[in-house]
């Protein structure tokens, strides 16, 4: 018979309604059957977790696509060759000097709200608008970072055009993905003809690992939105955390494809005038041509030379500095298969490229005034595009040893517009302004020093740094030998100096791949490609439910007592599934099991909290917060036998719940017919 523990009652569920959130009486007593949504069948102390290998759906390709804050791109591998890598074409359009194996991530609408392109074709097609009709269409740029900043983000948040018209951010989001998905789709056919498309194809989406539960699932949902895959076929998908797909990378790298920050040559600005980290790593490989054991099981397991040098344990950083955020991971390295480790929990915050660009529009707002600007891009939305466009062309040349002033073009509609509003030309304004590093060229530009544009760099360069200091000052991270530098801005000379100069004094090794653009979307592929290869990770934060538990006088406080047909509860206990910074393996499962209360009862949810402390004891402490509901759909009770030992009128679900992924997961077991349960967590409907 499944009783009462003796160490107090889990899995009773705070709430008021049978079908939402339960709330339970006590097992025995006489309203069990018509008041609680679920009985509790799980003793107080978890039962061990159970390590469980993930089942591998066949696929024939792994196509990544890195979708990122200011640019964006895929990739894919087949499974036949998996270390393969084939780039994405070249995209039409773009910028001197910039690689296009990535597109701007820009999204151009109709003003009817259809799809009309994506990356530089939208870019460029809404430059050359007029601009009245400029007004009525919908272009987003820049739109991935909403998701991270949206502190109450739904299926129905919404985002801004540069017009100031508003749409679903998930269609937005599914605009994007569905265009990259036709356009891999269209490139595996040409490549290979006879590839079926049906269950041939695992997707990987790249997210920033610092990002919270439901910015993952919103992620999910657009690529359902968008066709990649079918919820019944949800495994076909893949969440791939950045910082964590750079080091899968990483791994495979040869020394000379690594740059040593620490050994360039004074004054270097660019990242191929520095000189290759293989002579660093001489002496270390004399070294262990002693003990080649260590270094042969490496080799042997598809890392490459760099990780072949390092000792078991070695541990290392990821800073992973993208357009919208500085994203840090820190992996320690396993013999004798190469697996990762994770350290400390992912860390980092919205310190990206993109702070670069608001600084530089503070700066306008200071020659030409805030309101002016603000009208501006309202009102002249393609030519404040044009601007950035220009802005980004000079930020991409600022290095911390250049000589001589930059100029930045100023599109005609903003001369014309300012005079307009102001009465004045801009070449006035700058001349009354109190900022004397920006002056008006001869050229019609405006001409801005050296000093001005490192300047507009230094908030956003302090804080990536700020974030990696603290990284290193934990406890967990003592020991790092390496820090890879990788991302999109990550390819800035200012950031490269910058962060050097900071912890090269403290015997870190900076050390930047030759393609850190790329880095991120390889490792991608790779990630799809063989996704045990972080083998244990560490929770963000607490996860757990509110349960009620026997009242033990004197110790809980007096205001959790609830007494029912004569028993004293402690009321909102919160019951840990895990606690943060808890190393998680892969495939780990902490187990549950709950019953419904009524024989015909069809669906059962339990409120999931959150906290970011270890040691939060009750469902209403400072901190801790409902984060979303686990959903148990449960099928019409069959006539057959039941589990053993349960009462006729029990039905025992037993739930798994895995933390050690990219995405928490939950499957489900109807434990007197041994048939899976639909169950799901969602994380948007809070």
């Amino acid at each position: 018979m499944l009783g009462v523990p003796e160490m107090g009652l889990q899995g009773l569920y705070s709430g008021s309604s049978p079908e939402q959130s339960p709330v339970p009486s006590p097992p025995g007593s006489p309203r069990t059957q018509e008041s609680c949504g679920i009985a509790p069948l799980t003793p107080s102390q978890s039962p061990k977790p159970e390590a469980r290998a993930p089942q591998q759906a066949p696929f024939s390709v792994v196509v990544a696509i890195d979708f990122g804050t200011t640019s964006s791109g895929y990739a894919f591998s087949f499974a036949s060759d998996p270390e393969a890598i084939h780039m994405m074409r070249k995209w039409e359009g773009g910028d001197p000097g910039v690689a296009h194996q990535k597109t701007p991530t820009c999204l151009l609408l109709t003003p009817e709200g259809a799809f009309h392109s994506f990356g530089y074709t939208a870019r460029d097609y809404y430059h050359d608008l007029d601009p009245e009709e400029a007004r009525d269409w919908l272009y987003f740029e820049k739109f991935k970072m909403k998701i991270h900043s949206a502190t109450d983000l739904t299926l129905k948040t919404q985002l801004e055009a540069v017009n100031g018209k508003k749409m679903p951010a998930l269609e937005v989001f599914a605009h994007a993905l569905r265009f990259f998905k036709e356009h891999a789709l269209q490139e595996l056919r040409d490549q290979c003809p006879s590839l079926p498309e049906k269950d041939t194809v695992r997707w990987v989406l790249t997210v920033p690992a610092i990002w919270k539960q439901p910015a993952k699932q919103f992620m999910r949902e657009a690529a359902y939105l968008a066709g990649l895959v079918s919820r019944e076929d949800a495994e076909q998908l893949l969440i791939a955390l950045e910082p964590e797909a750079a080091s899968v990378y990483c791994r495979k790298l040869r020394l000379h494809q690594l740059v040593d920050l620490s050994s360039r040559a004074p004054g270097s600005g660019r990242l191929g005038e520095r000189r290759s980290i293989d002579s660093s790593f001489r002496q270390a490989r004399e070294q262990l041509r002693r003990s080649r054991h260590s270094r042969t099981f490496l080799v042997e397991s598809g890392v490459g030379e760099l990780w072949a040098e390092m000792q078991a344990g070695d541990r290392y950083v990821v800073a992973d500095c993208g357009g919208g955020t500085v994203d840090l991971t820190v992996h320690q390295l396993e013999q004798p298969h190469g697996t990762l480790k994770e350290l400390y929990k992912a860390s980092g915050g919205p310190c990206g490229a993109v702070g670069v660009d608001l600084a530089f529009e503070q700066l306008l707002g200071r020659i030409f005034g805030e309101d002016f600007i603000a009208t501006f891009k309202r009102q002249r939305p393609a030519a404040w595009v044009d601007l950035t466009i220009a802005f980004e062309a000079r930020k991409r040349t600022a290095g911390p040893h250049r000589s001589g002033a930059l100029n930045i073009s100023l599109p005609f509609s903003f001369i014309d517009f300012y005079r307009k509003q102001r009465g004045h030309n801009v070449e006035t304004a700058l001349r009354r302004s109190s900022v004397n590093f920006v002056k008006w060229s001869s050229q019609g530009m405006l001409r801005m020093s050296c000093e001005a544009m490192n300047d507009l760099f230094q908030p956003t360069v302090s804080g990536i740094i700020q974030h990696i200091e603290a990284l290193l000052a934990r406890p967990e991270v003592q020991g790092v030998k390496l820090l890879f530098l990788v991302g999109g801005f990550a390819e800035s000379a200012v950031l490269q100096h910058a962060v050097q100069g900071a912890l090269g004094a403290r015997g870190l090794r900076v050390v930047v791949p030759h393609d850190v653009g790329l880095t991120i979307l390889k490792g991608a592929v790779l990630f799809g490609q063989a996704p045990g290869v972080v083998r244990v990770r560490r929770s963000p934060l607490t996860y757990g439910v509110g349960v009620l538990n026997r009242f033990v006088a004197g110790r809980p406080p007096p205001d959790k007592l609830l007494v029912r047909d004569g028993r004293r509860w402690c009321t909102d206990v919160f019951e840990r599934f895990v606690a943060a910074e808890q190393s998680v393996a892969l495939g780990e499962e902490v187990l549950r099991s709950y019953c419904p209360a009524r024989p015909g009862q069809r669906r059962v949810l339990i409120n999931l909290y959150c906290c970011a402390a270890e040691d939060a004891r009750f469902i209403t402490d400072p901190g801790v917060r409902k984060c979303g509901a686990l959903s148990l759909e449960l099928e019409p009770a069959e006539g057959g036998p039941h589990a053993a030992g349960a009462p006729p009128s029990r039905r025992e679900i037993r739930t798994a719940m895995q933390f050690g992924d990219t995405e928490i997961k939950v499957t489900a077991v109807d434990v007197s017919t041994n048939r899976s349960v639909r169950a799901a967590i969602d994380f948007l409907s809070n």
